[in-house]
């Protein structure tokens, strides 16, 4: 590990202060709109535009990298996310939030894809899925640390707007001084989704379920904390418990679904999310039964997206991953656009409760369906299955074929091992 540091510290740096920068903005947002009376619906349609975004900046930048390279993609994207976060206290009203929140995350996800590439072009075979780890760690220690932040000025000013554009901007700094060499970008196009289903239906609807869950632990957390009235404090801390327990949970997790059937797990770990959820849904309010609800949600969400991408694979030969890869982060993606529209929906009509209600029904629904694709469908021996690869929901094209990558090599040394002991 620390040679993996040592090799790739201004990328990771630089990546810590983005995603402090993008983990800020969300809940800041949130906060910031029910300061100004937006709705509810009107803040899950804010929420909902970033995802669009991204779903779009994670199709578009391979070409824009392809025409004008990667520097100036970084460079350029950068500069508008710092403008564009400036502009939120500027231009007070929906519309414009929206907007702004579709820039913010089309810019966003090209600059992942421009930065993993990277990334990935910096690790070898020997030390791709240390990276990897690293990186995901380096993610929700950023994502978790920029909640700590909010507490820091006052929300319905202009300071922590401006602290964000300046963690966005100085995020660029140590990547683009960095002197790994410039990658030849590529990237597999995505398997037609008709055969992706027809290969895993579980990992498909998996996907588009947890885009949902996601979309709605990362755009209406926030809104929901502000909704039964938590105070700025409480809010960082539960929203940072989502992560926290997203983080403590990946190995965990994976450790166990290297060893079981992973559907039974899947199964688990959704259950458990749902009646995490049931929790909180009957918490009357107290504060400590909500964190731990929060907690666990996110202790079984952010594993399931390595769990449900390690269970496709093991239906695929290894040339075919990397374009399911791709074809599962569409799936994800249309998920998570819809995912903050139908939780502000539920939470107009039956009050705050309406954020858990989502989470309950997405998590149990997966669970049972689980249940019901082991009806239909022989498991693979555990012992021709591959390696779990971590990777979080919020990952790019890029990250996604380098946890396929990794995935592919681990499999590969497990075979040769298994071949040696054979002879």
């Amino acid at each position: 590990m620390l040679d993996v540091l040592r090799g790739s510290w201004a990328l990771l740096l630089g990546m810590l202060l983005l995603m402090v920068g993008n983990g800020l903005q969300g809940t800041l947002i949130g906060v910031r709109g029910d300061i100004e009376g937006f709705s509810t619906l009107e803040l899950s349609i804010i929420m909902s535009a970033n995802f669009a975004g991204f779903l779009g900046g994670s199709r578009a930048a391979p070409i824009m990298i392809r025409r004008v390279g990667h520097i100036r993609v970084f460079a350029a994207l950068g500069s508008l996310i710092s403008a564009a976060l400036i502009l939120f206290p500027l231009m007070i009203d929906p519309v414009s939030w929206t907007l702004l929140r579709v820039i913010i995350g089309f810019c966003f996800s090209a600059v992942y894809v421009t930065a993993e590439s990277w990334l990935n072009n910096a690790t070898t075979n020997e030390n791709r899925g240390k990276t990897l780890s690293v990186y995901m760690v380096v993610q929700l220690t950023g994502v978790v640390s920029a909640q700590g932040l909010l507490v820091l000025g006052d929300p319905s000013g202009f300071t922590l707007f401006i602290v964000l554009s300046i963690l966005v901007s100085v995020s660029f700094t140590p990547i683009l001084l960095s002197v790994t060499p410039t990658p030849v970008f590529e990237t597999t196009r995505p398997m037609g989704l008709k055969d992706l289903i027809q290969v895993s239906p579980l990992g498909c609807m998996g996907m588009l379920v947890l885009g949902g869950v996601y979309s709605a632990m990362f755009g209406m957390s926030a809104v929901y904390a502000t909704s039964i009235g938590l105070s700025l404090g409480q809010i960082s801390i539960f929203v940072a418990s989502f992560y926290v327990g997203g983080l403590l949970m990946q190995y965990p997790i994976g450790w166990i679904s290297d060893r079981v059937d992973r559907r039974w797990l899947i199964m688990l770990v959704s259950a458990a999310g749902a009646v995490a959820a049931v929790l909180a849904v009957i918490s009357g309010g107290i504060f400590a039964l909500i964190l731990a609800a929060a907690f666990v949600v996110g202790g079984m969400a952010n594993p399931l997206y390595s769990l449900l991408l390690a269970y496709t694979n093991d239906f695929l030969d290894h040339d075919q991953m990397a374009a399911a890869g791709g074809g599962l982060i569409f799936i994800n993606g249309v998920g998570a656009i819809f995912g903050p529209l139908v939780v502000g929906l539920l939470m107009d009509v039956t009050g705050p409760q309406g954020y858990f209600l989502f989470l309950v029904a997405l998590m149990a629904g997966l669970a049972a369906y689980a249940a019901y694709r082991m009806t239909v469908r022989p498991a693979p021996a555990t012992e021709d299955t591959g390696s779990y690869a971590p990777v979080l929901p919020s990952a790019s094209p890029v990250a996604v074929e380098w946890a396929q990558e990794a995935f592919i090599e681990a499999s590969i040394e497990d075979e040769a091992g298994k071949n040696d002991l054979a002879e």
